[in-house]
């Protein structure tokens, strides 16, 4: 079966009747460049609008980058790319006996992969000729009949390795987050580029852009405008759907046009930058133990960002001072039943001699009420984790901190971000999606005990 992408996207008898319409015109002149197919006079122009290139595309491309604002289709495009390379090519003369053609679809958290397995076996089941190719379907694939199959997972470059892939689609691809990894964008596509090279298979990364770093960025960076093999494409939102209604745009423009200008208007964030680098963590972050114990030459300090429940870890920080350097001995994270929580840490607490401890600001008043049911006073931390991050930066950069070996830490400390307002103030977070359980543990007990004097020794102070 040879037909090109806009004969998919126009013909009545195949996806004509949801792609064919005025409002895809930038998606179907979009696509067909991508492909290398010749564009009608109205393409060229929209291809021009979106890609910034003024030449007509002639030979496909292998890698398509998209920034493209919310709600412009994106998920509609993913799910008919994903269709299109399992059902409309053929890949049996490059398969080995028994090997099947993977057409993987990498979301950002599993409702967004299942809203675009829902497209893809709806794109198949609407069309009597395809359903009939459906071999077998359950919750994350689709096994056609020409040996191919279509997979909607989320981000893991541990299970993305190995495969044979016919196309490759990562959905937010600016949004992913992992808690192994702080670069999860780039270690899912080096996972997956060399899967993509037996079958000649393409890449195609598509987001709402965000702030200015990751591959998303960086491939535009690079070759917005560009000639090459590598096409990005950047458009607002109404660009690439017109049918949304402009007041949902305006209307997010006047509550934060900075929000509003990256998810609608496609435009990187220039008020968002990293908060502290990987390197300047390594340099602080001793190779081991994870855990050092107690030692009855210091004195111990703790603070606890606690958690109710629900997916957020339960976390607290012990450390102690050593000269003009804060050494974080341990980080300690759990999820259960608070109580439970806290009754070991407060176990944990009664090792390294501490009687008083600070809390997260928010942490309301029972984590304060259960840590005295064993004898530890608990005060609420007279800053907020944003104030709390800021001052701990400077110690961080200057040498004056030890942390620990936690890689889940260590990727909380680099995801975090700082934001900058109209009026100059600076505010750290974690990032959409994100957690920052850990890092908050050990930035309160580096912001309100790591001072900068030397501190004697407890056999001194007794």
């Amino acid at each position: 079966m040879s037909v090109n992408i806009r004969e998919v996207m126009t013909d009545p008898a195949l996806f004509g009747s949801q792609f064919g319409g005025e409002s895809f015109k930038p998606w179907r002149a979009l696509l067909s460049g991508f492909y290398g197919d010749p564009l009608e006079d109205d393409e060229l122009r929209a291809w021009q609008e979106v890609t910034k290139r003024q030449k007509a595309p002639t030979e496909p491309h292998d890698e398509l980058w998209m920034a493209i604002g919310r709600r412009g289709g994106k998920s509609q495009a993913t799910a008919l790319l994903a269709v299109y390379e399992a059902a409309f090519r053929d890949y049996s003369d490059r398969l080995s006996p028994g090997e099947m053609a993977t057409c993987l679809v990498v979301a950002v958290d599993r409702k967004a992969a299942r809203a675009i397995f829902r497209y893809v076996s709806g794109l198949l089941r609407s069309n009597p000729m395809l359903e009939r190719m459906i071999v077998r379907e359950d919750r994350e694939s689709i096994e056609l009949s020409n040996r191919t199959i279509i997979e909607v997972g989320t981000a893991s470059f541990r299970s993305t390795r190995g495969m044979t892939y016919a196309f490759a689609c990562i959905d937010e691809v600016a949004f992913l987050r992992s808690e192994d990894s702080a670069n999860p964008d780039r270690e899912i596509i080096d996972a997956i580029r060399p899967g993509l090279a037996t079958l000649g298979g393409k890449l195609v990364c598509l987001s709402s852009p965000y702030a200015r770093r990751g591959e998303l960025w960086e491939n535009y960076r690079r070759h917005f405008g560009q000639e090459g093999d590598i096409l990005v494409a950047q458009a607002p939102t109404r660009v690439m759907n017109p049918s949304l209604p402009a007041k949902v745009v305006e209307r997010a423009y006047e509550r934060d046009e900075a929000s509003a200008s990256a998810e609608y208007g496609a435009q990187f964030r220039s008020d968002i930058e990293s908060f502290v680098s990987l390197e300047d963590l390594e340099a602080v972050t001793r190779s081991s133990p994870l855990v050092r114990p107690y030692d009855n030459r210091y004195k111990y300090f703790a603070f606890v960002d606690p958690a109710g429940g629900g997916s957020d870890e339960y976390t607290m920080a012990v450390g102690h001072r050593e000269d003009s350097v804060l050494v974080v001995d341990r980080v300690d994270a759990a999820r259960g039943v608070p109580a439970e929580i806290t009754a070991r840490y407060a176990a944990i607490l009664e090792e390294y001699r501490v009687k008083t401890i600070n809390l997260d600001k928010y942490g309301g008043s029972w984590p304060a009420d259960e840590f005295g049911k064993h004898g530890i006073t608990a005060e609420h931390s007279p800053k907020v984790r944003s104030e709390l991050y800021i001052d701990s930066l400077q110690a961080i950069t200057s040498g004056r901190v030890e942390l620990p070996p936690d890689g889940r830490m260590q990727h909380q400390w680099t995801a975090l971000e700082r934001r900058t307002s109209r009026a100059g103030r600076d505010t750290v977070d974690h990032p959409p999606s994100g957690s920052d359980d850990r890092a908050n543990a050990a930035a309160g007990l580096i912001a309100l005990h790591g001072q900068t004097k030397p501190f004697a020794p407890m056999s001194e102070w007794l």
